[in-house]
């Protein structure tokens, strides 16, 4: 088998993935920069079996490295890895023709994992496309927002229709927008409507149009949204919602692209792609007879799962610094910040209005808050006055990442450090709690007096919280 080809100016990055590949028999090349990667093939070196590369280097960057690799080789999968967990990352990776992409800090396992997969898959590459913008309203570290990256870079090419599910608030409509932008159709109108906002007598014709004459107080022809869309993307919101007679109609229009006016004789082509939002659970209203089951799996041709806030509670700190700061632009004014105890607060409180309550929140800040640094006596009452829930998935998610950045950038005894930090939280925290007093500490956390005494040595706690007990 050809080696891997391991391309990062983290020298630490590459030492880990050498050592890995290393211990699982794959062979291996490293480099330092994506310009002596490049050198390699000008030299006619074998192309290597899988490359690996970071996206941001100095000189060349990974991209510039994906596009020369398909170029030439176009059978190499190529894996991209960034520190930089963003959409355009992803759109830009998928569109260039990557196999996959890998953000760090990566478990190892996985990164394995993914290797052998796309030595196993060697011939599943795509064609390159050029680099496009990044959409910033969508924001996201989280695993869970890193699929939908993934989806919507895997799409790019794509006409096919798609079905977003997710709760309200949780931005299905910027996801739609991001299809439709990094899509062939991205010059074309960008339409939306939202199902559920229009009365039931008015909505065939907003999506269809209709001719004059064709009800009381149709004075002229109108375009319906269809038309509108014409060449580009119709996102139709809360699809769950339509009436049942509508449901016919758009799926006559899905099934044959073709659809008439509202008084109309005279078929017009439909050269749309739709893109449909709920969040509602289609099957369960397809069981219950209300929704159609020929047009939920005309709908569901592709489905994209959006997350809640609270499935992705790491990304509130971003978000949360995004949208002060878009409020600060807006309105003029000096970008307010929040203290990290009220960072930590908000990240605890079960936002049901999910990314579209944190970002009015985010605006009441910025105009109601008094000072410049927001602390949670500066929230709106109605959230001071929730009850945070409770953050174990939370701190152990975190403890899960702090290990894969300190065993990817090889830091030794991972396993003492970390122990001495939980050791030395535990301990000091218990003496917090009670005053300094050692034994009544001891016995809370369930170990003897001796051990505490010992451990508050050894973990140089300060002294003001280990007053003999």
């Amino acid at each position: 088998m050809k080696p891997v080809w391991i391309v990062d100016d983290d020298r630490s990055i590459r030492w880990v993935l050498e050592k890995t590949l290393s211990r699982e028999g794959i062979p291996f090349k490293s480099f330092a920069s994506a310009t002596e990667a490049i050198s390699q093939l000008e030299q006619g070196v074998e192309p290597p079996q899988v490359l690996m590369s970071d996206i941001r280097m100095p000189g060349q960057s990974g991209l510039e490295l994906l596009q020369e690799v398909k170029t030439r080789f176009p059978s190499v999968p190529v894996i991209i890895m960034t520190a930089y967990s963003d959409l355009e990352s992803a759109v830009a990776a998928f569109q260039g023709g990557a196999f996959e992409y890998l953000p760090k800090p990566f478990d190892v396992d996985q990164a394995v994992e993914l290797i052998r997969r796309a030595i196993d898959e060697s011939m599943h590459q795509s064609g390159a496309m050029e680099e496009e913008g990044l959409v910033p309203e969508i924001l996201g570290q989280a695993p869970a927002m890193q699929e939908v990256f993934r989806a919507i870079g895997r799409l790019a090419l794509s006409h096919a229709t798609v079905l977003i599910n997710g709760e309200s608030g949780s931005g299905k409509e910027l996801v739609a927008r991001a299809l439709h932008r990094h899509s062939p159709r991205a010059e074309k109108p960008f339409i939306a409507i939202n199902t559920a906002a229009i009365p039931k007598d008015l909505l065939e014709s907003e999506l269809f149009g209709h001719e004059r004459g064709a009800f009381t107080g149709a004075q002229a022809q109108r375009r319906g949204r269809f038309e509108q869309a014409e060449s580009g993307t119709l996102f139709l919101d809360e699809i769950g919602d339509m009436p049942s007679e509508l449901q016919t109609r758009l799926l006559r229009v899905l099934s044959d692209g073709h659809f008439y006016r509202v008084g109309g004789h005279s078929p017009i082509k439909a050269n749309v792609r739709v893109i449909a939002a709920t969040h509602q659970n289609l099957e369960t209203r397809v069981k219950e007879g209300l929704f159609r089951e020929d047009l939920f799996h005309r709908l569901n041709v592709i489905r994209i799962r959006l997350p809640s806030l609270r499935e992705r509670r790491e990304d509130i700190p971003l978000l949360t610094k995004h949208f002060l700061q878009k409020s600060g632009r807006e309105l003029g004014v000096e970008t307010k910040r929040l203290s990290e105890t009220a960072l930590k607060y908000l990240s605890g409180l079960d936002f049901q209005g999910n990314v579209r309550q944190l970002e009015n929140l985010c605006h009441w800040l910025t105009v109601m808050a008094p000072g410049q640094q927001v602390d949670i006596g500066d929230l709106p009452v109605e959230l001071r006055e929730s009850t945070p829930v409770s953050l174990t998935t939370d701190w152990e998610s975190a403890l899960e990442g702090e290990v894969d950045r300190l065993l990817v950038r090889g830091v030794p005894d991972v396993h003492g450090l970390l122990s001495q930090i939980f050791e030395r939280i535990l301990i000091s925290r218990a003496l917090a709690h009670t005053g300094g007093r050692r034994i009544e500490a001891a016995q809370a956390l369930g170990i003897g007096r001796n051990t505490i005494t010992r451990k508050i040595a050894e973990l140089g706690i300060d002294g003001k919280d280990s007053a003999a007990g």
